[in-house]
């Protein structure tokens, strides 16, 4: 066994809904991923949300997701263009005391990372935290990529050690853990679960776990919206933030 759970475990929710920061905050989360379009894996989030993030929950790091769409991770020099735009955009108009951080992940066709690329967004970062986002479950040879990622200046990756949950790459997320030390943190999620998160932590060392804490709410209007409304929606729930944490004591 790698480790214990512990308090001292932090626990990021990622999330898309207006009011999720505060339920996250109230559930007891460290940190927030913020996203948008989490149905395609997530994008870019509008800057408005962003703001509203770092209103509602102040004492957390604010962690934004940059991909300017769905599909691959195989992006178009554009596309890089679009992302550190973005990047330089959230960084001038959020409040600099505001604890603010980067979440990115650019490949090259073979599935390894896209060094020119990842450069660049990580140069436009700033002195902002960068995170490599779960393009890195593709990257084929994940121990070398962790040491490339370190040299360009990312500090944390989010992993669930390859295809599936991560609880079927226990022993490889356990040996992530312990190469990538205090120089790049590994965040663990893909599954995770309050009937797990014990488990994982236990088993691979992990520092920090990722996941969706969703609730469901019934829809607001009396009349539904038409091919888009199915009676409900998700959102955030500090229920299930709570859960999570209570099961990492």
């Amino acid at each position: 066994m790698n480790g214990t759970p512990s308090a001292r475990t932090l626990v990021e929710i990622c999330l898309e809904d207006v009011g999720g920061a505060r339920a996250a905050a109230e559930g007891g989360a460290d940190a927030l991923e913020v996203c948008a379009g989490l149905a395609e894996g997530g994008t870019t989030p509008t800057l408005g949300f962003v703001l509203h993030c770092v209103e509602e929950a102040p004492d957390l790091e604010v962690r934004v997701l940059v991909r300017a769409r769905g599909g691959d991770f195989v992006h178009s020099p554009q596309e890089v263009d679009v992302m550190a735009a973005d990047i330089e955009a959230v960084r001038a108009t959020v409040p600099p005391t505001a604890p603010v951080g980067f979440v990115i992940g650019t490949l090259a066709a073979d599935g390894s990372v896209d060094v020119d690329a990842a450069r660049r967004l990580v140069a436009a970062c700033g002195d902002a935290p960068v995170s490599f986002h779960k393009a890195f479950d593709s990257v084929p040879d994940k121990r070398s990529a962790l040491g490339l990622l370190a040299d360009l200046g990312v500090t944390r990756v989010l992993t669930s050690g390859g295809d599936g949950p991560a609880v079927d790459h226990l022993p490889l997320l356990a040996d992530l853990v312990r190469r990538g030390g205090e120089d790049v943190r590994i965040a663990v999620g893909g599954g995770v679960r309050t009937h797990n998160v014990a488990r994982i932590v236990a088993e691979t060392g992990a520092r920090e776990v990722h996941l969706r804490a969703l609730g469901r709410v019934p829809s607001s209007g009396a009349v539904r919206a038409v091919g888009y409304d199915h009676g409900d929606r998700s959102v955030t729930s500090a229920a299930v933030v709570a859960e999570v944490v209570e099961a990492l004591r």
